[in-house]
């Protein structure tokens, strides 16, 4: 099975160094703006033990302030593994069915939920119910009504909730938005955002629409919509979508293959998109303003991040996209620490309040506007 996160990875690895004569020096002392301080560690219970999973948990063993304290899984065997390589505690282990217990449980501060889309919302909303912080993988619900409720119930319960935006963590995205926000590239015209591979094994879950909510809208477009958000600074107010199925027996009906999709933003900037499960070695970002560009390829793989301007390469330092984001998670939750870009509830709400309109307006082939 070839899975989303195996294509970025290899995407990654395998890209090219792409010629520019300049080099990009970043402002003196802006690294500190990332620091995460010393303080108290998150405890943190993984929810679904996939190979998503088996990669935040490698990457959170070089964490100084997020460590893994519980797990949560269908499967007896996982969490057998997972007990002796992480030196989780029985008492911290639990399965679908009695994981509410976790109330009781001080070992746990949070809940990382790793599962698929359409189980995101019934577990936030229990995980929420037991008193404990959720942390969700995006995207955070099948659609805006489960996604506004997820928000809601943690809201209720006084718990944070946390998309797993790890972009917005990573250094050459901030130096972008950075500038942008600084006026290097001037006025803002025009997003692309590319998302795609070619998926594998027919019968995996994210080709089924009742685990997955959709196909590659939810799987890998995503990234494509909430880049063109943090990139431009804005938040789109229309949208057109057109989509293009040549397999309707690997993609069945609610299934997307491709779709191809236009946004308007106040300012009169636009963005164009593509999100696919057709093509491979798509993952890039161009941003353009009247006084200068940003590209970014690859733009969301696991790394290194390749970036460059008008001015020159930007390829800042890489690290593991995973270590970054459950620190700087850490830091919210703990100390309430103001991220650049939000990774909250609502965050993750506002894309799909999107990717409903696009659902929308691929059905009827209108422009349909979008309301938050």
């Amino acid at each position: 099975m070839k899975s989303r996160r195996e294509f970025l990875q290899k995407l990654t690895i395998g890209a090219g160094v792409i010629p520019f004569a300049l080099q990009y020096q970043p402002a003196f002392g802006r690294e500190k703006e990332h620091t995460v301080p010393d303080g108290p560690v998150l405890r943190v219970a993984l929810m679904g033990l996939g190979s998503y999973a088996n990669r935040v948990a490698e990457a959170m063993q070089s964490c100084k302030r997020a460590k893994i304290t519980g797990v949560i899984s269908g499967t007896p065997s996982k969490i057998t593994d997972w007990q002796k390589k992480y030196n989780i505690p029985a008492k911290n282990c639990y399965n679908y069915e009695n994981f509410d217990a976790i109330k009781d449980n001080p070992d746990i501060d949070a809940v990382y939920i790793i599962t698929p889309n359409s189980l995101h919302h019934p577990q936030c909303l229990r995980v929420a119910a037991a008193g404990k912080h959720v942390i969700c993988e995006k995207p955070m619900a099948i659609n805006a009504k489960q996604g506004k409720e997820m928000v809601e119930a943690c809201e209720k319960a006084g718990v944070k909730l946390l998309i797993g935006y790890r972009m917005h963590f990573e250094a050459n995205t901030l130096e972008v938005v950075r500038l942008r926000k600084a006026g290097e590239f001037g006025k803002i015209k025009f997003f692309q955002g590319l998302s795609g591979f070619k998926i594998g094994d027919p019968t995996q879950w994210r080709l089924n629409r009742e685990l997955a909510g959709g196909g590659a809208m939810m799987d890998i477009g995503i990234y494509a919509i909430n880049g063109s958000r943090y990139m431009i600074g804005e938040e789109p107010i229309w949208v057109t979508a057109q989509e293009t199925k040549t397999d309707p027996v690997k993609f069945k009906v609610g299934v997307d293959e491709t779709i191809t999709f236009q946004l308007g933003f106040p300012s009169g900037a636009t963005a164009s998109c593509l999100s696919t499960y057709a093509v491979s070695y798509l993952d890039k970002f161009f941003l353009v303003g009247e006084g200068g560009f940003a590209e970014m390829q690859p733009s969301t793989g696991y790394g290194p991040i390749k970036s460059w301007t008008h001015k020159g390469r930007l390829d800042l330092p890489h690290v593991t996209h995973q270590t970054t984001q459950m620190e700087e998670m850490a830091a919210i939750i703990l100390d309430g620490k103001q991220p650049i870009i939000p990774v909250d509830g609502k965050e993750g709400w506002k894309d799909m309040v999107i990717i409903d309109a696009i659902f929308a307006a691929v059905k009827s082939g209108k422009k349909v506007e979008i309301k938050y």
